[in-house]
């Protein structure tokens, strides 16, 4: 037994070195078909990064989101590299039934740690199976985060640890009755029963079953690391690898998600310079090699949980985006394709084969097969990704949010996005109109600019307009930045005038732009159009330099003697996406301004006291957090504040909100989009609050305000939502609330309130 025990595992330990071996330097070589990233950003800060991977490993930051599922995969992970030692002491009693490693080996606090960990592996990878399973029975179908993944390698992975983790408490017991444990002691706390199930076995038959049990687990161990090692596409296993470079190497090396700014268009590791661009550069992504290699890491780490398909808005609503089975779908087709790549295959911008025949002579067919298909392309055209997935898309940023390998799932959309709109003219005809408008307007409605100041004509009071009523920013402290939906959408403009009233009431000194801004690129950007949110923004970026008072030079360039500092130049915005463009993406166009969302400012006027809501609003709200304030810009307690403020209603949270908030289908350009397939995603979301019975549907942003109020009404109209109920922004309530006959000397002293923090 001892001798086959030993052959059997010696053989299995080199074949799987040796094929563990190839396959890391297989992913290298992967890795390095990609393009390269602009220098320094994924390497800068290197002792925050390492900070934020050794948190987001040991505190399993994003798994203990979903609680108990959460703790039982720490102790799996965390089981996987500690009881290593475990394997090197099973090795030993190949040779010696009573191997011990020297040293630590029957020190107690060392063997109580191994049977605490080895109990709480083996429970923790039950618990993951039974969760599994319960989900594949209760959510069939489509409805399980686990649709689409690929259940046999789940199921073999779950096995192996279940094996070894048995297997080690096994050998445990099997150790004691050895030893000859007279009686129980913290050492065996966990294994003490099977210490005593193998007492009285002979120490012959205890030797044999230790020599058996000892090559089990190695067997399983390297059975397990051969069948990877052939299998390098199989996320579910080297996810426990991959995920460590992939976390460090994230976007932001703060720790921070992958969402807010966009990336700028970059070819061979450089930005595009869209004035000049160079003959080389590529736009997009159209092939699977022309994502970076960080992007290819990306796919190889996706370990197929479903979290991100589970809280897809596309995915939930019928449409054919998966995040989940996007990135399956890329990785494979890298994985499928290397060997083409490898032997120096690929096709130009014009669809000419780069290699000769000679060089793709030894290339396997299905390799030469795999390089045909379209990475963008129908059913029919044997498409890697098919065009209606790539278009459900609202870029919410639900599935980057709940990555707990931080993929990043919204920049690689957008990538493949830019392709098809800037090469291929490939895009929804409703975009189109809303690209035209753009370009000739200014606006998605296409409306003329001097409209962007009618909505002056319906309030009581005042506004200062920059360089018609005061000659720059220098004399106020806000520049408020009412936005395209804020000065032309009807339903917006309430927004606008209830926050620009909230600000005169309060005292607040501001002044909006004089109309001959533009639209600042949002949409543009998102739908995969850079050159056109570039244009739009830099003249947005000037003029918005020229209002703070600065001085440009003939390049069109801030002049150091002018520069002011960011603090001195604050934005208030009402819409997210204005906020996140002018606050996270114009730095990169040379505009640096401190940014506000007007909750957070309305909220620090409360604190001060300068607004006092007094007037009861009855009745039961329910409020919608809307992506790009949320997960993409992380305000979620203003809006919440100052609904808690206003006396007479009763908040009651959705059952998806704050992190977890469901989309109201608007962005990404969706908002210009018809949505064709499976149910509306803002209809998806109105049920949700509908169900609350709800007085008020309230939220915080003009194209969530339009997507809620659409569906609010055709329920209306259906007879499925009482005639009563309204969708209003927080400040519409507040302005309500505040607006009322008070004492005008009374004016409570309140200790000085903290300073909104705007987006940086």
């Amino acid at each position: 037994m001892q001798l086959a025990a030993i052959i059997v595992s010696l053989v299995l330990a080199v074949v799987g070195v040796a094929l563990l071996a190839r396959a890391v330097g297989q992913f290298v070589r992967y890795f390095r078909l990609g393009q390269p990233v602009p220098a320094g950003t994924r390497t800068d800060n290197p002792y925050q990064r390492s900070v934020t991977l050794v948190k987001e490993f040991l505190g399993h930051t994003r798994m203990n989101r979903w609680g108990i599922v959460g703790i039982a995969h720490w102790f799996v992970a965390v089981g996987f590299f500690s009881l290593v030692p475990t394997l090197i002491t099973a090795f030993g009693q190949l040779f010696r039934a009573d191997f011990a490693i020297p040293f630590i080996g029957h020190w107690t606090p060392f063997e109580m740690f191994v049977e605490f960990i080895g109990t709480m592996t083996t429970l923790g990878i039950l618990t993951l199976i039974v969760i599994r399973q319960l989900s594949k029975a209760t959510r069939p179908g489509r409805k399980s985060r686990f649709a689409g993944s690929n259940a046999g390698q789940a199921y073999f992975v779950e096995t192996v640890i279940l094996t070894i983790g048995v297997a080690i408490m096994v050998l445990r017991g099997l150790e004691g009755a050895l030893l000859d444990v007279p009686h129980y002691e913290p050492a065996y706390f966990a294994s003490y029963p099977l210490v005593l199930a193998f007492d009285g076995l002979s120490v012959p038959t205890l030797q044999n079953l230790i020599y058996l049990f000892a090559m089990i687990k190695i067997g399983t161990s390297f059975i397990w690391m051969i069948v990877v090692s052939l299998r390098t596409d199989m996320g579910v296993a080297w996810h426990r690898f991959l995920a460590f470079p992939n976390i460090w190497f994230k976007r932001e090396s703060d720790g921070s998600t992958a969402l807010g700014a966009l990336q700028p268009m970059t070819s061979g590791g450089k930005a595009i310079d869209f004035a000049d661009p160079g003959e080389d550069d590529v736009f997009g992504v159209s092939q699977v090699e022309q994502f970076s290699w960080k992007g290819l890491l990306d796919f190889s780490t996706c370990t197929e949980c479903g979290r991100c398909q589970s809280q897809c808005p596309a995915w939930n609503t019928g449409k054919p985006l998966s995040p989940k089975l996007l990135i399956m779908s890329l990785r494979d087709n890298m994985h499928a394709k290397a060997p083409y790549l490898l032997a120096g295959g690929g096709k130009t911008m014009e669809g000419e084969e780069k290699a000769t025949a000679e060089q793709l002579k030894d290339v396997p067919a299905s390799a030469l097969a795999e390089a045909e298909r379209p990475l963008i392309g129908t059913l029919e055209e044997n498409g890697v990704i098919d065009p209606d997935v790539l278009w459900s898309c609202t870029t919410c940023g639900a599935c980057v949010e709940q990555c707990p390998v931080d993929i990043e799932h919204v920049d690689h959309i957008v990538d493949m996005r830019r392709y098809q709109v800037m090469i291929e003219s490939a895009f929804p005809s409703e975009a189109g109109t809303m690209l035209k408008n753009l370009e000739k307007k200014g606006n998605p409605w296409g409306l003329a600019k001097k409209q962007r100041l009618e909505w002056l004509k319906e309030v009581e009071f005042e506004v200062p307009v920059v360089g018609k009523d005061i000659e720059d920013l220098t004399e106020v402290e806000y520049l408020y930045w009412v936005g395209c939906a804020g000065a032309l959408e009807d339903r917006a403009k309430k927004t606008t005038k209830a926050f620009a009233e909230l600000l005169h009431i309060a005292g607040v000194k501001f002044a909006i732009m004089g109309g001959d801004e533009k639209c600042t690129g949002d949409s543009a950007r998102r739908l995969g159009n850079e050159p056109l949110f570039q244009e739009l923004g830099m003249e947005n970026v000037m003029a918005l330099n020229t209002a703070f008072g600065e001085e440009m030079d003939d390049d069109g360039k801030v002049t150091d003697e002018s520069r002011k500092p960011r603090s001195a130049k604050k934005i208030v915005a009402t819409c997210p996406h204005c906020l996140n463009t002018i606050g996270n993406e114009y730095p990169q166009l040379g505009g640096d301004y401190e940014v506000i969302h007007h909750t957070q400012l309305l909220q620090h006027l409360i604190d001060e006291g300068k607004l006092i809501p007094v007037t009861p609003v009855e009745g039961l709200i329910t409020y919608h957090d809307p992506c790009y304030l949320g997960r993409h810009n992380k305000i979620y307690t203003p809006p919440r504040e100052i609904i808690a403020n206003v006396p007479g209603l009763r908040n009651e949270e959705m059952h998806r909100h704050k992190e977890r908030g469901f989309c109201c289908g608007a962005g990404g350009a969706r908002m210009w989009m018809e949505e064709r397939i499976g149910k509306r995603i803002n209809n998806e979301r109105v049920d949700e609050a509908l169900a609350l019975n709800p007085d008020i549907v309230s939220t915080a942003c003009p194209f969530c305000l339009v997507m809620l109020t659409d569906s609010v009404n055709g329920k209306k109209n259906d007879g499925k939502a009482k005639e009563s109920i309204q969708v209003v922004d927080v400040a519409q309530l507040l302005l309500e609330s505040v607006k009322t006959p008070s004492d005008p000397a009374g004016e409570a002293e309140t200790e000085d309130a903290p300073e909104p923090q705007p987006v940086r």
